[in-house]
């Protein structure tokens, strides 16, 4: 998508929101220009400290996801025997909402970074393990059958073959679960805890009525999901060059 689409795009969006709080003309709906001084002012009161313990916990849970779903989805996409057996559990587990998990984590894991990670870990995991498995799944017998008469083993198979023709799968998953992992993380973040931008954006509009600064931690928030989302376009961009071939 070309960066002047974007930048329209997000124009159209100030204008629309411009014009809401002029109708709505109530505190509750700040203007856009007010958010928008509010947010500097206090990326240097806290939101900074905020956003950076969110960035944190997202970029541990997905990284988690990556380094355990990846080899999990080539794996059972690899072998039938595994597929036959692992398949009814994912298509079992797959359907739940993640977020139903959320108090039962919270409670084995407590109110640290490690029960928020493991709500992210949990989203992503799934979404990746059942795209890389179908997409590892779905390569041609015959590519295998020519490997294997020139002496390529089943690690050489994975690293040079399953790895790279799933590439576009992990990133797909990662791009579709973006958003629901900072989703999930505002929830996650309601619950005991001082640290985080869903508990800066809940404090500051339900118990100081800090109508702006909620704003502007929605602001931060927004900005932390499409840098996420412009990141895995990026590596897609580097890692899976053929996919922009004119």
């Amino acid at each position: 998508m070309k960066r002047r689409d974007v930048l329209l795009a997000a124009l159209g969006l100030l204008i629309l929101w411009q014009a809401a709080a002029m109708l709505v003309n109530r505190p509750i709906l700040p203007t856009p220009i007010v958010v928008t001084r509010v947010f500097f002012s206090e990326l240097t009161r806290g939101l900074s400290d905020h956003a950076l313990a969110s960035l944190w916990r997202v970029m541990a849970g997905t990284m988690l996801s990556v380094l355990t779903a990846v080899p999990a989805g080539l794996a059972v996409g690899g072998s039938a025997r595994l597929n036959r057996f692992v398949s009814p559990i994912i298509y079992l587990l797959y359907p739940i909402p993640k977020v139903v998990f959320v108090p039962v984590i919270l409670l084995f894991l407590g109110i640290g970074d490690a029960a928020k990670i493991a709500i992210i870990f949990l989203i992503l995991f799934f979404q990746i393990v059942v795209l890389v498995r179908d997409q590892a799944a779905a390569l041609p017998p015959q590519l295998f059958q020519s490997l294997r008469s020139l002496g390529a083993g089943r690690r050489a198979l994975f690293r040079f073959v399953y790895l790279p023709a799933s590439l576009p799968a992990i990133l797909t998953a990662l791009r579709q679960s973006v958003g629901t992992a900072v989703a999930v993380l505002y929830i996650a973040e309601l619950f005991a805890t001082q640290r985080g931008l869903g508990y800066y954006i809940y404090y500051n509009g339900s118990t100081l009525l800090n109508y702006p600064a909620m704003y502007a931690g929605v602001i931060a928030m927004s900005l932390l999901g499409l840098g996420l989302y412009f990141t895995v376009d990026w590596l897609e961009r580097i890692l899976c060059p053929w996919k922009f071939v004119n």
